[in-house]
């Protein structure tokens, strides 16, 4: 089996550090100096106070690959649509691609069945690259749940977690999946094949699509945006807003809204990524965790007037800081 981990960064590096440490057969594509790093002195990933090394073949140029079995991509979903043809040198007949990005998928109306089936969505894949480029039956969803950090290139710090939920856009428990999962499994991480994927997408967005502009906005932690009464009550109105846009698409919430932010509140004096992402002046993840969620809601005739208005301030957040076009 030939994996390829495109976007190596902090998670694509940890899950590719993890493959080869069990012998997998894993290549790793990714840029600039962290590529130049790994390339000279191998991937160094340090996780639980100890540190590791290892070789591996990694490139920017895809053609040097090949085709691969799979192709999991891990890079923040607004980089995507750029490099699908970039990307054709690994895909094959056989291959699947599996989208481990942050926020809507763009396949996500893929085989959900109803009278939205097929839908695309243009806020995550403009001009129909990913659909069109990759092909929706090729798709294995990935909820992505470890926190990771490039903190030098070449080197990766794992903080916690090493989930990776896998699943069929029609539920099934494919033979692809299952072997994924088995190779995911054999290298130490925890990646179990769900039959509805669709909601631990919107579990993890529930707290993405709130919590992240929150905080590029007030640049508050999340123990704090989660805990002052101003804040929580924006954040809580947003979530019950897209829980009901989902609920329409027939995902069902295992928490409530309270809990949910409970939980947030104990992750402690945690920096969003897209609060990050401003302060670094790198493009934000607006789109994918909460202007999808407008575009759907437009799409089921569902009022978001939080949603909305806490949107329409982080996008000129972001434009005024060049992090957002």
């Amino acid at each position: 089996m030939k994996i390829c981990v495109f976007g190596a960064g902090a998670i694509g590096g940890y899950m590719g550090v993890k493959l080869a440490q069990a012998g997998a057969d894993v290549s790793l594509v990714a840029r600039g100096p962290h590529l130049a790093a790994m390339q000279a002195n191998g991937l160094k990933l340090i996780e639980d106070g100890e540190e590791s090394v290892v070789q591996v073949t990694a490139s920017d140029d895809p053609a040097e690959i090949g085709e691969q079995d799979y192709v999991i991509v891990t890079l923040k979903a607004h980089s995507v649509p750029g490099v699908v043809d970039a990307m054709q040198p690994l895909i094959g007949d056989k291959t699947t691609i599996v989208s481990g990005v942050n926020g809507v998928p763009w396949w996500f109306f893929h085989k959900i069945g109803g009278p939205l089936e097929g839908t695309r969505l243009q806020t995550v894949d403009p001009g129909n690259r990913q659909w069109d480029g990759f092909g929706p039956d090729r798709v294995l969803g990935c909820v992505v749940y470890p926190a990771a950090e490039v903190v030098e290139p070449g080197v990766i710090k794992h903080f916690t977690g090493n989930r990776f939920l896998l699943g069929e856009p029609d539920g099934s428990r494919s033979e692809r999946a299952l072997a994924l999962s088995k190779v995911l499994s054999q290298a130490g991480l925890k990646a179990p094949v769900r039959r509805s994927l669709r909601d631990d997408i919107w579990i993890k967005l529930w707290g993405n699509l709130s919590f992240n502009p929150i905080s590029a906005l007030t640049h508050a932690t999340l123990d704090v945006l989660c805990t002052d009464p101003g804040t929580r009550d924006v954040a809580r109105n947003m979530m019950l807003e897209a829980q009901q846009v989902a609920e329409k698409l027939g995902v069902k919430f295992p928490i409530d809204v309270e809990k949910r932010i409970d939980g947030g509140a104990a992750v402690g004096a945690h920096r969003t990524s897209m609060l990050q992402d401003l302060d670094q002046g790198r493009p934000m993840e607006i789109d994918a965790l909460v202007t999808a969620v407008q575009e759907i809601a437009r799409i089921t005739d569902t009022p978001t007037p939080t949603i909305d208005t806490v949107l329409a301030l982080v996008q000129l957040r972001g434009r005024v800081a060049g992090c957002y076009d």
